[in-house]
């Protein structure tokens, strides 16, 4: 390059110029085709981005269509589940509507064919008055030929020929009446008087079951005459607090061993004795302990009644009874009339009234029922007045117990007439089982004079002209004369006896004094 200068500065000069110029233009054709390069690749990337952005659009819309689809389907169904159910309703309204229509018209034709009834009826009706009218007048026209006849054959006016015919048939009439009922009295006591008897000894013999009598018993026995002093505590407390939670009282005295529990509820005397046994087994006998051991043995009485009162209704087959009326039959067990036991009274009666009532054809589960609970009355006569009929009667209405039980219960004695078979059945029951030789303790000789001892106290009044004890000595009737007693000092008469009764005489439960004043007037036709 040197040498070139040298020699030609200038070709050098243009050579470089040209040099540099053709390295412009190859630099400016290698920019440009790095630019082209640089765009084409550019778009390409542009274009594969667009295609791209169309695919993700595509998809996107084929995305939305299928929502969009899917959408419109669950829609379409949801419209025809609802159109459905809608045409479902319809359809049975109009189901409904159309058995309306048939009702109406099937009412619409019964009504049609009773008013033609109605009116077949009326024309007949209309037709029978007019030929009763007509007979009626033939028979008038009869009566009054056969009137006419009479007159002429008797030579007698109306009324004389009227007499006559009377008196003749009046006559008749009653001698024929006087024998007939003469003849059905005498067979009718032939005929009953066999039956009945027929009747209680077939259920005696029927029913044989194991008589027992359970006796109460109102004494405690203690280890020793030291727990005594326990028993009545500090300034007698225990023993106080004792009788104020049992309702009975409680007899500590020399008696060696024994304490005694008296009291006329027979279930209170029980829960005292059992309370008193726990006492003395426990040994803690104070107030506290006193309340808690009574409560807690009330609880197990109750608990044992209710059991007793479904073993009775058990082995009488008895069903239906309330547990309250369960628990008044268990009280039964401990109570005792005249020595008898008064539940095992009541199942004999039930069992008996069962066995006269199948003899007689009629039902003997409802005659076992009444026999049952005839005198559930008893169980709470200490705390309700009244006689145990009337007591058991209004006790048993609470329960909707029938017509035939309450007439049974309340006229087993004869308090009211009876209105059925059952009870004179339940009443001849209750009898029998009383008067078996060996179910009550009374003597027969003191039995008589008990009831001569209140007919004598009736009898011993001013007026008083006779006196009877009925009913086992449950009544007097007392009859008073009307001409030296008026109906004021009839009243204070019975009242009177009663009192005597009261302060005089022990008997269980009530005596129903009746006293009765009657006016009688006597005259002679001479």
């Amino acid at each position: 390059m040197d040498i070139l200068m040298q020699t030609n500065p200038w070709t050098f000069i243009g050579a470089l110029v040209i040099g540099f110029l053709l390295g412009g233009s190859l630099v400016a054709i290698l920019n440009q085709m790095v630019s082209r390069a640089k765009a084409k690749t550019f778009e390409q990337d542009l274009q594969r981005q667009i295609d791209g952005a169309k695919k993700e659009a595509e998809n996107i819309i084929k995305s939305a269509q299928i929502d969009a689809a899917a959408e419109a389907i669950k829609k379409r169904e949801e419209v025809t589940s609802e159109a459905n159910k809608v045409r479902a309703e319809l359809h049975e309204t109009e189901m409904r509507l159309t058995k309306r229509e048939d009702a109406i018209d099937r009412q619409a034709e019964l009504l049609q064919q009773r008013e033609n009834t109605t009116k077949q009826q009326q024309q007949e009706l209309k037709r029978r008055t007019y030929n009763i009218d007509l007979q009626e007048k033939q028979l008038s026209s009869l009566i009054a030929q056969q009137k006419n006849q009479l007159l002429k054959i008797t030579s007698m006016d109306m009324t004389e020929a009227k007499e006559l015919l009377l008196k003749r048939l009046e006559d008749e009439c009653e001698h024929e009446m006087s024998s007939l009922i003469q003849r059905k009295v005498e067979e009718a006591t032939e005929t009953v008087e066999e039956k009945s008897r027929e009747v209680i000894s077939t259920a005696i013999q029927r029913y044989a079951a194991e008589q027992t009598c359970e006796v109460t018993v109102s004494t405690v026995e203690i280890p020793n005459d030291d727990m005594k002093g326990r028993i009545i505590g500090r300034e007698g407390r225990n023993i106080r607090a004792f009788e104020k939670a049992t309702g009975v009282d409680v007899i500590v005295d020399d008696t060696p061993g024994m304490v005694v529990v008296s009291g006329f509820n027979p279930v209170r005397r029980e829960v005292a004795r059992l309370s008193m046994e726990r006492l003395i087994q426990d040994g803690r006998i104070h107030p506290s302990r006193i309340e808690e051991l009574v409560g807690q043995t009330k609880k197990d009485i109750n608990h044992k009644l209710l059991q007793i009162g479904k073993d009775a209704a058990v082995e009488t087959n008895v069903r239906g009874l309330n547990n309250k009326v369960l628990s008044l039959l268990g009280a039964l067990s401990y109570r005792t009339s005249y020595g008898q036991n008064v539940l095992r009274h009541s199942v004999e009666v039930s069992f008996l009234s069962q066995v006269m009532a199948d003899e007689l054809g009629l039902d003997g589960s409802i005659a076992r029922r009444a026999g049952l609970l005839h005198d559930i009355g008893k169980a709470i006569d200490h705390e309700v007045e009244g006689n145990h009929p009337t007591i058991g009667t209004n006790y048993l209405k609470r329960f909707n117990e029938s017509s035939v039980v309450l007439n049974a219960v309340a006229g087993h004695h004869g308090d009211i007439p009876p209105d059925n078979p059952y009870t004179p059945l339940v009443s001849a029951a209750d009898a029998i089982s009383a008067s078996r030789p060996g179910a009550r303790r009374e003597t027969l000789e003191r039995y008589i004079k008990r009831l001569e001892k209140l007919e004598e106290i009736a009898g011993g009044f001013k007026g008083v002209e006779n006196a009877y004890a009925i009913q086992a000595g449950r009544e007097i009737r007392v009859i008073v004369s009307a001409n030296e007693v008026n109906d004021e000092a009839a009243m204070k008469i019975a009242r009177d006896i009663a009192k005597k009764v009261e302060d005089e005489m022990t008997y269980p439960g009530e005596v129903q004094i009746t006293l009765l004043r009657e006016v009688r007037c006597i005259e002679f036709a001479k």
